[in-house]
């Protein structure tokens, strides 16, 4: 009781979930690792400065949403785009993130709750509307920081932010970035270099004796170099996905050669006791090859375009074969799994009643025979297996004459179930229907 939680929802398939297409154009563009690699090879740090790193504490849950909608309000309103990407105009896109950004519910233990402030986790617009606040926060910030700890350089991946900073300076900056946030909800934790070394995304930057800067992969104490099993029931490609995007991220972030040679050898050794084989190295490093020597081919006028993508569940030696059938027919396809450890073993929501499942097919089975009922309903289950019990037990019920019975097997009901119980005089089993 009285701990703080950070409800995380699922949004796919909601109202708001199409609604970051709208706004992405309004967010500027952040850092990344390959850019902040490229950056950090022309860097120089002087004696008197030093890496630092500012985080914000649970931004989603923390973000101010009336600035928030201020900020998008007005950027909206500069945008001469807008009217290519949608048919909405501000107020109605306003109006609407009002509404997504504000009612927030989720179930717990039987009880339903209501987010009253801040931004839901695992929302999409979340973090479309995270980003110009901190980009409007982040300019105030650098325009009015006192002389004295002014950064000198500036790097923001959404709430994470990179600077470069004189000595002695790291408290002064953390209490002038607290102050900028109007509503005081945003609040700036702060960490120092390290020996000469600090994290930022994925890389790990290290500060050389002569000031300049080289550029590690970085890994947390509780890494476990545990990647996906080659035993495991995934498509090849995926496997070999695994290496390609660890060599790319060496190729891409990893500055110096002698430190590219160690990271390679880091991953073929976590790779081998994951069952990878060296075949399956050298065919990356062939296809990479290829990749980088073969010239972009344009796209041909008369090249018939891809008739869409179809998602199937992956089994070994079948989905390959229906991905090249519907190769044949300019269908691209993706492949999931169709069992995971996450599924067996997390349930993080609480178990729905059968009964209060809504758009269901069901199944209701007789006790007197082998037939059973197939229905679809848009409502909940519950209230519609009433309806059925309702009808079948008024039948039922009824004292049948010879003249009565032979009426009732012609006469029409309002379902399958209730005819059959009328016409065999059998009992259904209520307690085992399935959906």
């Amino acid at each position: 009781m009285g701990n703080p939680i950070r409800p995380i929802v699922d949004y796919t398939g909601s109202i708001g979930y199409q609604t970051p297409e709208i706004l992405a154009p309004l967010v500027g563009t952040s850092v990344n690792s390959k850019s902040l690699a490229e950056e950090m090879m022309g860097i120089c740090i002087d004696d008197g400065d030093i890496f630092n790193l500012h985080d914000v504490v649970s931004l989603f849950t923390n973000t101010p949403i009336e600035k928030c909608l201020d900020i998008i309000k007005e950027r909206l309103e500069n945008d001469k785009t807008l009217k290519d990407r949608t048919k909405l105009n501000t107020e109605d896109i306003i109006e609407l993130l009002q509404f997504i950004l504000t009612t927030t519910y989720f179930s717990f233990r039987g009880q339903i709750f209501r987010q009253i402030f801040g931004a839901a986790m695992g929302s999409p617009v979340s973090a479309i509307v995270a980003n110009p606040f901190m980009e409007w926060l982040e300019k105030g910030a650098k325009m009015t920081a006192p002389l004295d700890c002014k950064p000198k350089y500036w790097r923001r991946y959404v709430d994470d932010v990179l600077e470069i900073i004189q000595k002695d300076t790291t408290l002064k900056l953390t209490e002038h970035l607290n102050t900028i946030d109007p509503t005081g909800s945003i609040k700036f934790t702060h960490e120092e270099e390290d020996q000469g070394k600090i994290p930022f995304l994925d890389t790990l930057i290290v500060r050389k004796e002569d000031g300049s800067v080289k550029m590690l992969v970085y890994r947390k104490k509780t890494h476990t170099d545990q990647y996906l099993n080659l035993k495991a029931q995934h498509p090849l490609h995926q496997k070999l996905g695994v290496i390609r995007t660890l060599m790319d991220r060496k190729d891409n972030i990893v500055t110096e050669e002698v430190d590219k040679r160690e990271e390679e050898r880091k991953i073929k050794n976590a790779l081998m006791e994951c069952g990878y084989p060296k075949w399956a190295f050298e065919r990356v490093k062939h296809q990479m090859e290829a990749k980088t020597k073969e010239p972009k081919k344009p796209k041909k006028s008369d090249e018939t375009p891809s008739k869409g993508m179809v998602v199937i569940p992956y089994v070994e030696g079948l989905s390959e074969q229906l991905q090249r059938i519907f190769q044949k027919h300019k269908i691209s396809t993706a492949m999931r799994p169709t069992n995971t450890l996450k599924s067996i073993l997390v349930h993080p929501k609480d178990k729905k009643d059968i009964l209060e499942t809504s758009d269901a097919v069901y199944e209701i089975p007789c006790k007197g025979c082998d037939k059973s009922y197939v229905g679809e309903t848009g409502r909940q289950f519950g209230v519609r297996l009433k309806e059925h019990q309702k009808d079948s037990e008024t039948v039922k019920d009824t004292k049948f004459t010879r003249a009565n019975r032979k009426a009732s097997t012609s006469e029409q009901h309002k379902s399958a179930i209730t005819d059959h119980v009328a016409q065999e005089n059998h009992v259904i089993n209520w307690e085992g229907p399935a959906y």
